[in-house]
């Protein structure tokens, strides 16, 4: 398995999809953890000078060297070699199989944006689109509520009673930049950013907070109109959020929010991954949710430029470095055209990443399966009853495929 943009758990070494089917297949299984992100510290720091060495192509090339390796060490050079990852690891999977096919015999892609865009618009689009399932006046009231929310940040006297009414560790005054304000109304919205892209899925299994929280969660607040404005349902929100997470307030000036990933020294904060992933999407991938299209329900107020201008802010890069770098990418990879087989491409149809991801046949061995109703790398997590049927499916056509690809029909 891949490591992407974060430390990587050893849980992965003992449940998840993939140890399944090589327990099926007597495969023997390896997580790498991508450099510079957890554990994995290659330089003595992590400043602009040390981040140059930071990058997908770099990433690949690891893989590479540790799978030969791995594979000489261990005596495994008749041995086939499949690669998993999901949502960015997705990615760097369908590229190694690309870059690297004489290394690589399989590759399963999940979640996996394929394409670099600067100003992924689609994002908050898709998070309309998913919400709408739930209730199509929950949208409205999404929409009502940042309506109202714009409205009272012009209003110094309503201003002031947001502090209270959103948890928020400031008051919001006249001294608040325009970039706080951006911020404040970024961080709410991620709200429902980040329950719509996760909803459903089952990363309990591996420490991961508030899961029990659904769209249906959401969209039951904001349609509860028997007291409350659509405000404050908004807030609500908010402030569930907020005590699932344990926190007290919400910090939402942009300079609280640039401090931690300003911090060039490695500590078990930074090893996290902020400062680095941000770095790669100003030097490679761009993927900005930003606020940009008429068709989504947030106030229009995190434009590309807010996200721009934290690439100058944090590595002194400009917004030609970033367009460069996404050309390159797409130059480099190929997008969706990309030429490859044996590769699948799965995605889930409520998840915003599908929206840059390859969702139809890219040929007989490289499938696409889009799963209606799921979200962000459902197909990878252990097996649930509660797992809807269509993911349960995906899981039964990926194994397909990895049988053919491996010629291993014997049963286990």
């Amino acid at each position: 398995m891949i490591g992407g943009e974060g430390p990587e758990n050893p849980i992965w070494l003992t449940q998840g999809q993939w140890i399944g089917w090589a327990e099926k297949f007597g495969a023997i299984c390896f997580i790498l953890e991508h450099r510079f992100y957890g554990k994995s510290h290659p330089t003595p720091d992590l400043s602009v000078e040390s981040l140059q060495f930071l990058s997908s192509e770099q990433a690949l090339a690891d893989l590479a060297n540790f799978i030969t390796n791995q594979t000489a060490a261990r005596n495994l050079k008749d041995s086939k070699v499949v690669t998993f990852g999901g949502s960015y690891p997705g990615s760097l999977s369908a590229w190694f199989r690309s870059k690297y096919p004489h290394i690589v015999h399989a590759a399963i892609s999940s979640s996996a944006p394929m394409v670099a865009v600067e100003d992924f618009a689609d994002y908050a689009v898709v998070v309309k689109n998913s919400l709408n399932r739930s209730s199509p006046q929950c949208v409205q009231n999404v929409q009502a509520a940042n309506d109202a929310l714009q409205a009272a940040l012009k209003n110094p006297d309503s201003a002031k009673k947001l502090q209270d009414l959103f948890q928020l560790c400031t008051p919001v005054s006249n001294e608040n930049s325009k970039k706080d304000l951006e911020n404040l109304v970024e961080s709410l919205a991620g709200n429902f950013m980040e329950v719509v892209q996760y909803n459903r899925d089952n990363r309990a299994f591996e420490g991961a907070q508030a899961t029990n929280i659904t769209i249906d969660t959401l969209c039951d607040i904001m349609t509860d109109d028997s007291t409350d404005t659509a405000l404050q349902r908004y807030a609500r929100v908010n402030s569930l959020l907020l005590s699932a997470t344990s926190q007290e307030c919400l910090n939402f000036t942009y300079e609280s929010f640039l401090e931690p990933l300003a911090n060039t020294e490695w500590t078990d904060e930074t090893s996290a991954g902020g400062r680095q992933w941000t770095y790669q999407t100003c030097t490679e991938f761009g993927f900005f949710q930003t606020s940009d299209s008429n068709n989504q329900p947030f106030a229009p107020m995190f434009p590309l430029k807010f996200f721009v201008d934290q690439c100058r802010d944090l590595f002194g890069l400009s917004e030609e470095v970033l367009k460069n770098g996404i050309t390159e990418t797409n130059t480099y990879y190929g997008g969706r055209d990309l030429k490859v087989d044996h590769i699948v491409f799965v995605n889930g149809d409520i998840d915003p990443w599908h929206a840059l991801g390859i969702t139809k046949r890219h040929g007989h061995n490289a499938p696409a399966v889009l799963i209606k109703g799921a979200a962000h790398c459902s197909d990878m997590y252990p097996s649930r009853d509660e797992d809807i049927p269509e993911v349960k499916l995906a899981r039964v056509i990926i194994e397909f495929f990895l049988r053919k690809w491996i010629g291993w029909f014997a049963e286990a």
